[in-house]
């Protein structure tokens, strides 16, 4: 999907309706959904292939362009039925959102695109360390799609990670993690979540309703919970200062399967994805991380402990 930011001062409200009157400054252009967690993989040095299915429009156009600058392999299917996913922002000079405009379409993709969708998936896999979903409910997400998935990284052995929505949770089981945020978690299990004791209870909760190997729950200023069947604990926010959290879930499952892929533990990559997301927070928009920004985490983390 593509992020739009309409930039723009606001000094009275409008005499038609109750409403700020912006007055235009500047138009920026984000990638942002899946596309923003594949530019988090390439900010921290990975390599990225995209999937994704888009519409025969400018967006798409503009996307294109956008990928190719931050150096992943796009592969856009084109539906000329549905228009690009975008999210229109209109925003003041201190950064307050105003409104939000939506270009989507959530129908299921077609059965001769899902066919395409899924040949790429098999194609694509064959060089992959790791596969990341990042479900929306844009329609792309389908069971056959997600049954491709899973099938090809067990064929390879490699890790599948998912960020969900919950009416797609049986579409996930096999996932190696899922990384819900605690309002997906409770409306999954049905159990609020307050204390650390209610963030374990309900993450196994979700583990075993999703059938998959490990849950990575994020909690907001709360941190986070990582449970599997080997081990479970707490992991505190690492924000010194919070910008903005759009696209915080996206560094997330792009650390946690960048860390994966090169080897490393479900505990190290579960502290790598949370000192990420402390650095995406205190930017504007959806962000990317750098290895210097996370390197430099990392440090301030450890002359801050006792």
């Amino acid at each position: 999907m593509l992020d739009r930011f309409i930039w723009g001062r606001v000094t009275r409200i409008s005499p038609e309706a109750p409403v700020p009157v912006v007055t235009f400054q500047r138009e920026t252009d984000r990638i942002g959904g899946a596309a923003n967690v594949a530019h988090n993989v390439t900010s921290l040095g990975g390599s990225a292939a995209l999937l994704a299915v888009v519409g025969r429009d400018s967006a798409a156009e503009t996307l294109t362009r956008a990928c190719r600058e931050a150096r992943i392999d796009a592969v856009f299917l084109i539906d000329a039925s549905r228009p690009t996913t975008m999210k229109v922002r209109i925003v003041t000079e201190r950064n307050q959102q105003v409104a939000r405009v939506d270009y989507e379409q959530d129908t299921p993709i077609s059965e001769d695109i899902e066919d395409t969708l899924v040949a790429e998936i098999d194609r694509l896999s064959d060089r992959a360390s790791a596969i990341v979903v990042s479900d929306y409910l844009k329609g792309g997400v389908t069971r056959r799609a997600m049954e491709a998935v899973l099938r090809a990284a067990h064929r390879r052995a490699i890790p599948v990670l998912v960020d969900p929505k919950i009416p797609h949770l049986d579409y996930y089981a096999g996932a190696s993690v899922v990384t819900p945020n605690h309002h997906e978690a409770e409306a999954a299990v049905h159990l609020r979540v307050h204390s650390q004791d209610e963030a374990r209870t309900a993450a196994e909760a979700f583990r075993t309703r999703a059938q998959c190997g490990a849950v990575l729950m994020t909690r907001g200023d709360q941190g986070m919970w990582l449970t599997s069947r080997d081990l479970e604990g707490a992991l505190p926010a690492s924000a010194r200062e919070v910008a903005d959290v759009t696209g915080a879930g996206d560094t997330v499952i792009a650390t946690m399967a960048l860390a994966l892929a090169a080897g490393g533990t479900l505990a190290e990559a579960a502290r790598l994805a949370n000192e990420a997301a402390g650095v995406a927070v205190g930017k504007f928009g959806a962000a990317t991380v750098t290895p210097q920004e996370l390197r430099r985490q990392l440090s301030d983390e450890s002359a801050g402990a006792p």
